[in-house]
């Protein structure tokens, strides 16, 4: 009888076990599914970030010829 009762409990238990090891499967996959978004935002911030490098430098150097123009045509 004892066995019995202990073959129970235990199916009882390994029932619960998985139940908890397919919630964490679920999660995990929804964990990832959410690292891919973050991955993907990221890269393209960093394409975002490199235009406006891009654009910073352009304008900075269109601003100096500016001031070289300005500088030469003013000492005249």
């Amino acid at each position: 009888m004892s066995t019995e009762r202990e073959l129970a409990t235990h199916e009882a238990e390994i029932k619960h076990l998985q139940n908890d090891m397919d919630k964490l499967v679920e999660d995990m996959d929804q964990i990832k599914s959410t690292l891919l978004e973050v991955q993907k935002t990221l890269a393209e911030a960093k394409g975002g970030w490199r235009v406006l490098m891009m654009l910073g430098g352009a304008g900075a150097v269109v601003g100096s010829l500016i001031t070289q123009v300005v500088q030469y045509w003013a000492s005249k």
